[in-house]
């Protein structure tokens, strides 16, 4: 699933062995919060499946953005499902340790 509308931010989402993986790409910011929620809705309800976020190719989150990783934190938790903050690039690492979310995501693998 790829959301075309804003060419610096892209969702891609691939499902293998009960695990959906959402690889985001560019910018995350209010331009595009609204369609980035609307494809994160049905798969942050999904309990069947854990949930991956790799932020690999994330070049820049700002505070919606975050809301919206914290949302999902929130909704997944409530529903005792796995949820996962993988490939934290440095900059965006250096974000959540000064806002204090970064103790709330389960990351590993952080890259530069």
């Amino acid at each position: 699933m790829n959301m075309n509308k804003n060419e610096k931010f892209t969702a891609t989402t691939q499902v293998e062995n009960g695990t959906c993986t959402v690889y985001l790409r560019g910018e995350l910011d209010l331009s595009v919060a609204q369609d980035f929620r609307q494809v994160m809705e049905p798969l942050a309800v999904n309990e069947k499946q854990d949930l991956v976020m790799n932020l690999k190719d994330l070049k820049y989150i700002d505070s919606t953005g975050i809301g919206i990783l914290l949302s999902i934190l929130k909704t997944r938790h409530g529903m005792a499902a796995g949820f996962l903050v993988t490939e934290v690039p440095d900059q965006i690492q250096k974000l959540f340790d000064m806002t204090g979310i970064a103790k709330f995501f389960a990351a590993q693998e952080n890259t530069q």
